[in-house]
């Protein structure tokens, strides 16, 4: 089988966005790198983000991970109103909830895969075990390599491992194969393919690769920091089948 339909049974609603705004002072200028975003997403979807470099992509990822705090909007994440939440309420926020994979992998060198994911599960409130986590990625027999001994699409499944072994109820991936050739891309999308389907975990992607987008529920296309398309696609292709 090479695909899944897409019309999903999530039916709880973990973010609901409206009117989120980010605008960051330059000199005698302002830099708008959200304007009015509207959106909400569903437990258990997997939506990715598109759009060029400058859209809002990543900036918009940030704050509904509580990275950042926006110039104007909400953010709630089931009833909680991020916006209203102090810097450390965020930090609680970001601990017990949200899982990041970013571009680059920042793995600890002197560190193995499974010490790496350790450094999660140690403060998490109900981790699962590093071994566990591991190999969901599929590097079950690289438990004990250090990340000069793996690959760049390897180190990348150990930065996987580390999100999701808090078991996050979000899993936000920011040009997570950026740094990845196609061959080595798809491995790591398999493993958050995986991830979402599962674990239920709500999954948010951002890709320059058009191609990627058809693994997902949900395609939401940014530019100049609006949404100018929201789609559902009328079935998920397997990443195996995504050429790119």
């Amino acid at each position: 089988m090479t695909s899944q339909p897409a019309e999903n049974l999530h039916s709880g609603t973990t973010f609901n966005i409206s009117g989120l705004t980010k605008v960051y002072p330059s000199g005698d200028t302002e830099i708008h790198a959200l304007r009015g975003i509207d959106l909400e997403f569903h437990e258990g979807e997997l939506i990715v983000l598109l759009g060029p470099s400058g859209s809002g992509k990543s900036t918009f990822l940030n704050i509904i991970g509580g990275l950042d705090k926006p110039t104007a909007g909400h953010v709630r994440f089931h009833d909680t109103d991020l916006i209203a939440l102090d810097d450390s309420d965020l930090t609680t926020y970001r601990r017990e909830h949200i899982g990041f994979v970013f571009q680059f992998y920042n793995l600890i060198p002197s560190l193995t895969a499974r010490e790496n994911v350790a450094l999660v599960t140690e403060i998490a409130q109900n981790p699962m075990s590093p071994a566990e986590a591991l190999e969901m990625v599929g590097l079950a027999q690289r438990l004990d390599h250090f990340p000069a001994q793996l690959s760049g699409g390897e180190q990348q499944r150990v930065a996987v491992a580390r999100a999701i072994a808090k078991r996050p109820q979000v899993l936000l991936c920011d040009e997570p194969t950026g740094a990845l050739d196609s061959k080595t891309g798809t491995g790591v999308l398999e493993a958050i393919e995986r991830v979402n389907r599962e674990l239920g975990t709500t999954t948010a992607v951002i890709t320059h690769n058009a191609a990627i987008a058809d693994m997902a529920d949900r395609v939401v296309v940014f530019g100049d920091g609006r949404v100018t398309d929201d789609r559902t696609n009328a079935v998920r292709t397997s990443v195996n089948d995504i050429h790119w």
